[in-house]
């Protein structure tokens, strides 16, 4: 008996590492993001203004978007998010980022999308089963620098301010006809079944893996 139950918690054990066992993609996705960060605050004057970070709700960085994406197949790029509680991050999930009619208009092969969700009714939007920008959830171009007093009316009425790195350029960028939505599948390999991405981002009580520490040190700036 005492074999059996042995060789019962040894197959648990082994489902739960499987579970929670992140591919090599998904661990450089994790880097990729928080090198994405780094790389922006690193110049405040080309960086997005403090007092909008401050007060953003959640962001989701996807690094490395693919404009083939976006061209065959209506692919998705993919990326984290994290929310705040008390004024602390949350640990993230990942998240997929669909095309709209701007994937075509943006002539660099490769971008890094930034998006500042900011505030709660926003936060829930992207976190359900999928959201479509503009139409669902409120989006605009964000302002740069180092402080948010040129930004439009529009801009600070926005659910989402969004911005695009592409080829060293660094500016807010119109994500109108875009959908977001968590990435299941991705979740689960980071924290085992049975976790939702809402679980995660907006209960607050889910502990970040170690894996995704450099993205965690990236979002305190």
């Amino acid at each position: 008996m005492r074999s059996v139950v042995g060789a019962l918690t040894l197959a648990v054990a082994a489902t739960s590492v499987t579970a929670a066992g992140l591919s090599k993609k998904e661990t450089d996705r994790i880097k990729e993001a928080a090198m994405v960060l780094k790389e922006i605050h690193s110049a405040p004057d080309k960086d997005i203004p403090t007092d909008l970070w401050d007060k953003a709700e959640c962001v989701i960085v996807v690094p490395g978007l693919k404009k083939a994406a976006f061209v065959f197949g209506g692919e998705f790029g993919k990326g984290l998010m994290s929310c705040r509680h008390n004024g602390a991050w949350s640990a993230p999930v990942f998240m997929e980022v669909g095309k709209g009619s701007w994937g075509l208009q943006i002539g660099a092969q490769s971008i890094d999308l930034v998006l500042l969700v900011m505030n709660k009714g926003g936060a829930e939007k992207m976190l359900g089963n999928k959201v479509s920008l503009g139409a669902e959830a409120s989006i605009a171009g964000g302002p740069v620098g180092r402080d948010a007093r040129a930004a439009t009316d529009a801009q600070m009425k926005a659910e989402v301010l969004a911005y695009s790195r592409t080829q060293g350029l660094f500016a807010g960028v119109n994500l109108s006809g875009g959908v977001v939505k968590p990435d299941a599948d991705d979740t689960e390999d980071l924290y085992g079944k049975n976790v939702s991405a809402k679980d995660v981002v907006l209960g607050g009580t889910v502990k970040a893996p170690a894996a995704t520490q450099p993205f965690m040190a990236a979002l305190r700036r």
